[in-house]
């Protein structure tokens, strides 16, 4: 089979993977795990914006959540959330980590339900909008248990940065959604 073929075979149309084994399922979510905690590593080493509130990121890592919510499912998507949560926790010490498994698990729980229709009902960017935006919000809550409702001054500038980078990482999935289309997977990739 020539591998031109064997792509056009291979390929999904935005409408989700169905692998043939829980083991191939599982092994794509920790490819997509792994993907997702390069980005977070990555983002650390970014230094911080200016104009940002303490801790603001761009979220690149939500990009493989929000991928893995389309193409595997909520569960694998909430996996990987716990995941970054986890490894926020070891790289940055237990506030970070509930920070992270807060909004990483609300965003990923909204980013779900938007994404099941196909296409998305506000498509990429707009998904992505909505899944930054739940993050910061679940984080505000969180840092104004820990902290004092004082946080809610945040809001303006998370709404902005939300959008943004919401839309960041909408684009960036659209663009780079055709090729991890066309990545075969053990066992291949089915049409639903």
């Amino acid at each position: 089979m020539k591998p031109s073929k064997f792509i056009e075979t291979n390929r999904i149309e935005n409408k989700g993977i169905r692998l043939a084994s829980p083991a191939a399922k599982v092994s794509f979510t920790g490819i997509l795990g792994a993907l997702a905690l390069a980005l977070a590593a990555l983002e650390n080493l970014l230094p911080p914006i200016p104009v940002l509130p303490p801790g603001a990121k761009l979220g690149l890592s939500n990009i493989a959540t929000m991928y893995a919510a389309q193409s595997v499912g909520l569960l694998p998507a909430l996996c990987i959330a716990l995941i970054k949560g986890l490894f926020a926790g070891m790289t940055r010490g237990a506030i970070a980590m509930l920070m992270s498994l807060s909004g990483g698990i609300c965003s990923t729980l909204l980013m779900w339900l938007f994404l099941r229709k196909d296409p998305p009902l506000f498509g990429w960017c707009g998904v992505g909008i909505l899944g930054s935006l739940a993050h910061n919000g679940a984080q505000l809550c969180v840092a104004a248990l820990l902290t004092s409702p004082a946080v809610a001054f945040y809001i303006p500038w998370l709404i902005l940065f939300g959008v943004l980078s919401g839309i960041l990482t909408g684009l960036v999935l659209r663009v780079i959604l055709p090729v991890l289309n066309i990545i075969p997977l053990p066992q291949g990739r089915q049409k639903p």
